[in-house]
């Protein structure tokens, strides 16, 4: 793909894009971004990773990279509100189309993954994922940390995730236990937001539970989770079931009392500033969805991510 044809992509010129294109028609990619593998002058690689083979309830997840670019085909008219700066005019943003599933589990998954994230981070390119279950947050963490050091973690969820890893091997609720107990993962400079299980174990990660959030401001709590990862290079994971599952009903494990769409969006729209590398959106499973809503908020969602990317990266060296 020739950066000609990247730009007539995204402006509407003959090839396809956002502007003059119906939002029920033409092929789907995430946002209307052009599809390709071509990374040279890239920004961002959008990759799915359709795997839920570590889902420790309903499965389903493998799914969602297809609903989250289905559903962001009706917000792909026009930029995310309220940001001054189109996140997709901004950057130079690429469908990488999805990581291809390897047949097995445990640490040959981890490593295909892996296989297909780093070519991606060494062409100077950052890496969104949508998920795919949260299990693939921890091979893209490993990825990372190869480029960037030890990472500092912002994590939405309503669980940690952070159980110890049993005889199976690690899954979509022990990931963030197994990253911190490699070094890949500071604790200590990472914190967990919506939390609404109980896991007496924090690991030193700080606690920002569902409450916290609903007793205190977004000013307040994104004041708080600047202080906490400082200048180290974050990795930005959200797990739908962030959400109550009135705003998010198509997902493995549901829990409610969770955060409305607006309360995790103003968070995010608050984070400028940090030292954003990586981000990753999971979980969606749209077996369980209804009109769609949940595959719209993960769509909502990512597209966020590509914002706050955009205000907060650093130029080109």
């Amino acid at each position: 793909m020739t950066m000609d044809s990247w730009d007539n992509a995204i402006t509407g010129q003959p090839g396809g894009g956002a502007v003059n294109s119906h939002s029920f028609g033409g092929a789907v990619s995430f946002f209307r971004t052009p599809l390709g593998r071509q990374l040279d002058g890239m920004d961002v690689a959008v990759m799915g990773v359709p795997m839920d083979i570590a889902t420790t309830n309903r499965s389903g997840a493998r799914l969602g990279p297809r609903a989250i670019r289905n559903a962001s085909m009706s917000l792909a008219w026009e930029r995310p509100w309220p940001w001054q700066q189109d996140p997709l005019q901004a950057l130079k943003v690429v469908d990488y189309g999805d990581c291809e599933n390897h047949l097995g589990g445990g640490l040959t998954s981890v490593k295909h993954i892996e296989s297909w994230i780093d070519p991606i981070l060494a062409a100077n390119c950052a890496c969104l994922l949508l998920g795919g279950d949260h299990f693939i947050s921890y091979p893209s963490l490993r990825s990372h940390f190869r480029k960037h050091g030890p990472i500092a973690l912002i994590h939405f969820d309503a669980h940690t995730d952070t159980w110890p890893s049993s005889g199976e091997g690690i899954n979509h609720g022990t990931m963030f236990y197994q990253a911190a107990k490699e070094g890949i993962v500071l604790p200590e400079h990472s914190v967990q937001i919506g939390i609404r299980t109980t896991n007496d174990d924090t690991l030193g990660y700080q606690i920002l539970s569902a409450a916290d959030v609903y007793e205190n401001s977004a000013a307040d709590l994104v004041s708080r989770i600047k202080q906490r990862v400082g200048n180290h290079p974050v990795y930005l994971t959200f797990d739908i079931d962030c959400l109550d599952p009135a705003f998010a009903p198509g997902t493995g494990t549901p829990v409610p009392g969770g955060l409305s769409s607006f309360q995790a969006l103003n968070i995010i729209r608050g984070l400028t500033g940090i030292n954003l590398v990586g981000m990753d959106v999971v979980e969606v499973a749209p077996a369980y969805d209804h009109a769609e809503v949940t595959a719209l908020a993960g769509a909502q969602i990512a597209i966020e991510l590509l914002a706050l990317y955009a205000a907060c990266r650093k130029p080109r060296a």
